[in-house]
């Protein structure tokens, strides 16, 4: 029997704006994942011990003031240092074109840009987790 895929979902430092990611939280949910949603203001040093503690099976984080290029590679680093660099890291907001590379350079998994279809997440989410969820 497979377990619902568990997603943290989380705005790590001073970015304030959560309607995208509440919004993801709410269509996750109805497509049958658990979704583990951290609140705004988030210390990097934080979210290995919530997906630890909340067996996690994909983090997404959300960005929307320009701090993607510090604050992701820093999270990808915190969950090597854990452990958990097998956990896919999703990256989401405004987030220039130019940068993706550099991201996914650093370890992020994929990067969704303003006006993906909430279908095409929860599609790369399945099969990144694939047989974690199981």
């Amino acid at each position: 029997m497979k377990k619902k895929i568990r997603v943290l979902l989380t705005k790590l430092g001073i970015d304030i704006h959560d309607l995208g990611i509440k919004n993801l939280a709410l269509m996750l949910r109805e497509k049958g994942m658990e979704v583990i949603y951290t609140g705004l203001r988030m210390p990097v040093e934080a979210i290995p011990k919530t997906v630890i503690e909340e067996d996690v099976d994909v983090i997404g984080v959300s960005f929307l003031q320009g701090a993607h290029l510090t604050l992701a590679p820093m999270l990808i680093e915190e969950l090597k240092k854990n452990g958990l660099d097998d956990v896919p890291v999703i990256v989401g907001g405004i987030i220039p074109r130019k940068d993706i590379p550099r991201l996914k350079e650093k370890g992020v998994t994929e990067v969704f840009l303003p006006g993906t279809r909430f279908n095409e997440i929860v599609s790369f989410i399945e099969s990144a987790v694939g047989t974690r969820a199981i």
